[in-house]
């Protein structure tokens, strides 16, 4: 019964002190806000990244090459010899696995497009595809359709685009179907429009112009392209298999001498989510580590309200050992006060938290993140709050049950 009694007092001296409560909390409100949402950022930022990689697929791989040259490991890095199109071609006509196979390239990441006196900044990625593109990287059409072999075999003037590059041509009020835009001086009529796919590195995706491969290589005049190719391998299972086999059948097309390295690299689906989350964990790591500091700094202010909590109420607390409190009912007194400012200010901060953290990852992704409820993180920051009101709170009552009650009666 006295334990009972005794939280009833404590709670009741919170009530009592109603402004230092309100502005303890808050300190341990914005140490937890601090925690939870950055936790909660790095995973909604997770959660929309993972919805980018699902259209790969995780039977998806690619091949291509380094183009820049770079140092790695304290030596100079040579960059690869571009893939041309008739080794990519050659790739997808030996390629035993029955697998989709597309073959493209990037003509410029700096295009300029016109469509009459309308014209984009010069940042739009122009692509040479073939017609399984769309298919292998999972790219959806709002409205039009897709490049077809007779599109492809004879070199046609169409083109399908991205929906921002849609918006800034032809706006709300024309449809961009069957109109005639502009590329690096080609015509081409627009045969399809991408959907919507945003992008955490700038919505590149959706200021897409994609043209069949042959008018790339057109375009491209003298300069040399290099060609990526992205195989679908038809079960998961297989996936292993069809990779060796990619790179055996790589390396013999473009003559790479037994013992040397391969001279191009496969980028394989399931591996970019592997680092992804190796990515995030440490991003994981270090949120923790900041909310971590701020939390410390705010136990610290926190202990020191509880040592004035102490001074103000020695009088108070040698009252109640003159009618018999023992030390133990005082130290459980200031620890269950200082355990339920914490808590206070946990929920609140936790609120806040889920709150910053899922704008930030909004913001982040370009309005593609989804809603991100943390659970964990959140029982988490709870469970700190209790440990930063015991750690807190523990100094201060026990300095308050070794008052001597004579001395403390004494005490204006």
């Amino acid at each position: 019964m006295n334990l009972i009694e005794n939280v009833r007092e404590g709670l009741n001296s919170i009530a009592g002190n109603r402004l230092r409560t309100v502005l303890t909390s808050a300190i341990i409100a914005i140490g937890i806000t601090s925690l939870v949402g950055i936790l909660t950022a790095i995973d909604g930022i997770q959660s929309s990244l993972n919805s980018s990689f699902e259209g790969l697929g995780a039977n998806t791989f690619s091949i291509l090459v380094e183009q820049q040259r770079g140092r790695f490991g304290g030596r100079m890095q040579r960059a690869d010899e571009p893939i041309t199109f008739r080794q990519a071609v050659l790739f997808k006509r030996r390629f035993p696995y029955g697998a989709t196979i597309s073959v493209s390239s990037l003509v410029s990441g700096a295009t300029q497009v016109k469509y009459g006196s309308r014209k984009t900044n010069p940042n739009v990625q122009l692509y040479g595809i073939d017609d399984t593109f769309l298919t292998v990287k999972n790219y959806k059409l709002a409205s039009g359709r897709n490049l077809n072999a007779n599109d492809v075999e004879n070199s046609l003037n169409v083109t399908i685009i991205g929906s921002e590059l849609a918006g800034a041509l032809f706006g709300a009020n024309v449809n961009p179907l069957n109109q005639i835009i502009r590329a690096q001086g080609a015509p081409f009529k627009v045969i399809g429009v991408l959907e919507k796919k945003g992008s955490l590195t700038g919505g590149g995706d959706d200021r897409v112009m994609l043209i069949p491969i042959d008018n790339a290589r057109v375009l491209a005049g003298e300069r040399a392209l290099t060609f990526d190719i992205t195989a679908s391998v038809p079960d998961i299972s297989d996936q292993e298999t069809a990779v060796g086999e990619a790179r055996g059948t790589m390396r013999l097309i473009r003559r790479d001498a037994l013992g040397q390295p391969d001279s191009f690299r496969i980028e394989r689906a399931d591996e970019l989510a592997k680092d992804l989350d190796e990515t995030t964990g440490v991003l994981r790591i270090g949120g923790f580590v900041v909310g971590f500091i701020t939390l410390l700094g705010a136990a610290i202010a926190l202990m020191n309200i509880m040592l004035v909590s102490v001074t103000e109420r020695t009088r108070e607390i040698g009252i109640r050992k003159s009618l018999g409190a023992t030390p133990q009912l005082i130290r459980m007194q200031f620890l269950i006060e200082a355990i339920v400012i914490c808590v206070l200010g946990g929920i609140g901060g936790v609120v806040l938290g889920l709150g910053i953290g899922n704008l930030i990852s909004l913001v982040v992704s370009q309005g593609e993140g989804a809603f991100v409820v943390p659970w964990g993180w959140m029982m988490l920051g709870i469970l700190i709050c209790v440990a930063v009101g015991l750690f807190s709170g523990i100094y201060p009552a026990i300095r308050a049950s070794r008052l001597d009650p004579i001395e403390a009666l004494r005490y204006e």
